[in-house]
């Protein structure tokens, strides 16, 4: 089944919900796939960590036979997507995939707002709002948790040693960014670009 129906139009420009904020950070920004976005910030630092407006991310929802043997509550990263098992019938597909035959696929990228959190401060920065155990021990590289994060319905993806991704309803971007930026810069962090954010590690495909 092809995906083409989940690409922008080409005379269609997709803007985040937290673009505004990225812009008072200081973002550069730059058209992506059919999206704005922020590439670079003037004052970023990776080595201090921080966070990444990572909305743009292809986001699709099927309910049926994923096609793949997977187990809930752990992700699985196949040709740069990540398979992430909710139910045993319904998956979701961050990243751009082919969907089986046997599902019903929904393109939800609009409906998901997403963060990367990163670095050293990124388990103290969930701390900070989120009652989610990120310890090693609790949530493994690909561990997959949905719960509250901020008061509201989200979930959390462990993609790599120090890379998280936080998925939350679309309309609340603004509130997110702000509670995350709260948190992460009494830590040191900071806003990170889509640049700096494709040099940290995410495990590697299946």
């Amino acid at each position: 089944m092809s995906l083409a129906f989940v690409s922008v139009a080409p005379d269609v420009v997709a803007r985040s919900a937290m673009e505004r904020q990225a812009a008072a950070a200081g973002a550069r920004f730059e058209v992506r796939e059919g999206w704005n976005v922020a590439a670079a910030y003037e004052r970023e630092d990776p080595a201090a960590g921080g966070w990444a407006d990572v909305s743009q991310l292809p986001k699709l929802e099927l309910f049926g036979d994923p096609g793949h043997a997977l187990e809930t509550g752990t992700a699985r990263r196949i040709d740069g997507a990540w398979w992430c098992p909710l139910a045993p019938d319904h998956t979701l597909v961050i990243g751009a995939a082919a969907a089986p035959s046997g599902a019903w696929a929904l393109d939800v990228t609009s409906a998901w707002g997403a963060l990367a959190l990163c670095g050293p401060p990124a388990r103290e920065t969930f701390a900070r709002f989120t009652a989610i155990d990120v310890r090693e021990r609790s949530l493994p590289v690909c561990g997959l948790r949905p719960g509250s994060v901020a008061r509201t319905p989200g979930l959390i993806l462990r993609e790599g040693d120090e890379r998280f991704l936080m998925l939350f309803g679309w309309a609340l971007g603004e509130y997110m960014w702000t509670v995350v930026a709260d948190a992460a810069g009494a830590l040191g962090g900071g806003p990170l670009g889509a640049d700096a954010l494709a040099a940290i590690g995410v495990a590697g495909d299946a």
